[in-house]
């Protein structure tokens, strides 16, 4: 009796241990975070999560952030849920005529095909996503039928805190209307979140890996997440940038949104939206990096 007693106590004494020491930890990253963003002029959202989902931490949580390109994940998961359904297929040909890449906006599909071109969903997506492309965006909310096809698919699915209502050609032409595009950190990171683990079967099993390939394939951003974490990490993420306003300086969003794979076969969620920006790009995604790097030394 006396040594299951004893056993029990040392039990407690250790998670009790644990559980302090872990709440140590979690003390110091966000002292190391407040360290950062004091370093900055501009207003930062953060959330972060564990592989599990069961320890976080947000900053300026509230807050409705300009979505800019992030929202490029959020339609290709509106897409591929189609693709499940039977409605659309992957290897469908999509064809971009050359009035579609007769734009401004910025479109590596225009770089490539500057006569128009056609291409399987597949390729328009990895646009879209990778590199972020306007062209293959606004082409994806067409085959949905809208940008309000995406936000009916996310309330439908119970996700809140976030607007998706303007095409990019819309958003571009007036620097205001890209406040109508919105979401909170925690609300991208949940999306990341759910959509990753996929415990709820929102995605099929191929779409779900083509997803990942996808979001790990992308090509822009790689001095934001990216930029301080080791040589050779691999990071799945999105990131959303809105250039500077020429009138007043300041930039309305220097984005990344994603999943950071670990040494231990672990991850970490983490979305982080800079916005009110009185630095240059660089030096807003020199905050987005610093915060992933203290982030990786917490869950390390």
């Amino acid at each position: 009796m006396r040594h299951n007693l004893a056993f029990s106590i040392l039990i407690l004494m250790l998670f009790s241990f644990n559980a302090n020491a872990q709440s140590l930890k979690k003390a110091q990253l966000k002292k190391d975070i407040e360290t950062i963003l004091s370093k900055y002029k501009a207003k930062v959202g953060i959330a972060i999560h564990n592989d599990d989902y069961t320890d976080s931490l947000t900053v300026n949580a509230e807050h409705h952030y300009p979505f800019q390109s992030v929202y490029k994940f959020h339609l290709a998961i509106a897409v591929l849920n189609q693709v499940d359904l039977g409605v659309l297929k992957l290897d469908q040909p999509i064809t971009i005529s050359k009035a579609a890449v007769t734009t401004d906006l910025y479109s590596p599909i225009k770089e490539q095909y500057p006569n128009g071109v056609t291409l399987p969903l597949s390729k328009v997506i990895d646009f879209t996503v990778a590199d972020s492309d306007n062209v293959g965006c606004d082409i994806l909310f067409e085959l949905l039928g809208g940008p309000d096809k995406v936000q009916a698919y996310f309330i439908a699915n119970g996700y809140q805190d976030l607007s998706i209502k303007l095409t990019e050609e819309v958003q571009q032409k007036d620097w205001e209307k890209q406040f109508q595009n919105w979401t909170t950190v925690g609300s991208s990171n949940k999306i990341l979140y759910d959509y990753y683990r996929n415990t709820k079967h929102l995605l099929s099993e191929t779409s779900h890996q083509f997803l990942w390939d996808t979001m790990r394939g992308t090509r822009t951003g790689l001095n934001r997440l990216k930029g301080d974490l080791p040589p050779g990490t691999v990071v799945a993420h999105k990131t959303g940038y809105s250039g500077k306003n020429k009138k007043t300086g300041i930039t309305a969003a220097v984005n990344d949104i994603g999943v950071v794979s670990l040494p231990n076969d672990k991850v970490f969620f983490i979305s982080v939206y800079v916005t009110d920006s009185k630095e240059e790009e660089p030096v807003s995604a020199k905050i987005i990096a610093e915060v992933a790097a203290a982030t990786w030394k917490y869950v390390n």
